[in-house]
């Protein structure tokens, strides 16, 4: 499923199948601006870029830590073995998803750094084009009660496979020009028997989400008959009991 490549203190992921060219410049942003390459760049407390290559557009994403450790340590994750990355984890189960062909942004390559006990880690999948986070369209016009069936149908479908995404929130739905739609950030993530409370947590977060971004935001296209609608069409979706 993915091919593990070590180099001194690096090691470099790639799915099986890779016949891309991939090396360690493929995660340093300075690489593609180099080439004029980078397409687009979001800014917060963890920076993306978006950079043309041959085959499409990818996403460069570094690890950074949340919260107050996030002050102290930034990018820093104690190191007990390749396997128990978070860098690791979230590529082999990107892996797993698109395998399972359910829509995700699928994975091109990772990078782990070690330096004695500690690791730093990025990641790379390609772009999913002509999208947009629900928290967008929320701002922009109200969603339609169709595109909320599709959001539930979606999520559901994630459960059913027993799929547990550890930051379920508005801005991690991606909806793309053709209204389909697709989850990304699956950091924490995991694969497991499908679940009751496992689900019910990942729903339970998206609603707070909702309700947390409804109070930052002055235009705010959302109200309770929104959620009304997605939970109905998630529960006739899924495969057991919610």
């Amino acid at each position: 499923m993915l091919k593990i490549t070590s180099s001194k203190n690096t090691t470099l992921l790639t799915k099986s199948d890779n016949n891309l060219p991939i090396t360690i410049n493929w995660f340093n942003p300075d690489y593609w601006q180099e080439q004029n390459a980078i397409v687009n760049k979001k800014v917060g407390r963890a920076p993306t870029w978006f950079f043309k290559f041959e085959g499409g557009v990818g996403v460069l994403r570094h690890y950074w830590r949340g919260g107050l450790i996030g002050k102290i340590l930034s990018d820093q994750y104690l190191y007990t073995g390749i396997k128990a990355t978070r860098t690791y984890r979230e590529f082999l189960l990107l892996c797993q998803l698109e395998e399972l062909d359910l829509p995700v942004s699928k994975p091109i390559a990772a990078k782990i750094t070690r330096d004695k006990y500690i690791y730093r880690g990025d990641l790379i999948t390609h772009a999913i084009s002509q999208s947009q986070s629900v928290l967008d369209l929320i701002k922009q016009k109200p969603i339609t009660d169709e595109l909320w069936v599709n959001i539930a149908h979606t999520i559901a479908q994630f459960h059913n496979h027993g799929v547990n995404h550890a930051d379920l929130n508005i801005n991690n739905i991606l909806i793309d020009d053709t209204l389909k739609v697709y989850l990304i950030d699956f950091d924490r993530g995991t694969l497991n028997t499908p679940s009751q409370s496992i689900s019910k947590n990942n729903i339970d977060r998206l609603k707070r989400s909702l309700l947390k971004e409804e109070k930052r935001n002055s235009t705010f296209f959302w109200q309770e008959a929104n959620w009304q609608t997605f939970i109905n069409a998630y529960r006739d979706a899924l495969e057991y009991q919610f």
